[in-house]
């Protein structure tokens, strides 16, 4: 059973940026696709960014394309998520989420482990 754990959400003005990391423990990463979802206070759960296990192959939410940078480090079993440029409206609960095959997915069924979330607040 993989545990992740998101961390470096806060409060940051818009036009900034915004590093947020996601911990594994329990299971190595390094054969996992992963994941990074948002939520935002009454709507559903959408699509951030996703890696493959080699870190070769990404995706993007076409919405923050050109602003997010995915990567991970197999080694530390970390995924980290790079926002810059950050809107009021990237206000939400950031999520991590692994999923047990190689295949990046860009829907939350695609995924089958999921951190507890950091909140991220973009103000105007």
């Amino acid at each position: 059973q993989v545990q992740l754990v998101e961390s470096g959400g806060g409060l940051v003005q818009a036009g900034g940026s915004q590093r947020l990391s996601c911990a594994a423990s329990g299971g190595s990463i390094s054969t996992r696709a992963m994941g990074w979802f948002r939520q935002a206070p009454g709507k559903e759960r959408e699509f951030v960014a996703a890696i493959g296990w080699s870190a070769g192959i990404t995706y993007y939410a076409d919405s923050m394309k050109g602003r997010l940078t995915i990567s991970r480090d197999n080694a530390k079993n970390t995924v980290f998520l790079q926002m810059n440029s950050l809107k009021p409206e990237d206000t939400a609960v950031y999520y991590c989420a692994a999923s047990d095959t190689i295949m990046v997915a860009t829907t939350t069924s695609g995924y089958h482990y999921w951190g507890q979330g950091t909140q991220v607040t973009v103000s105007s």
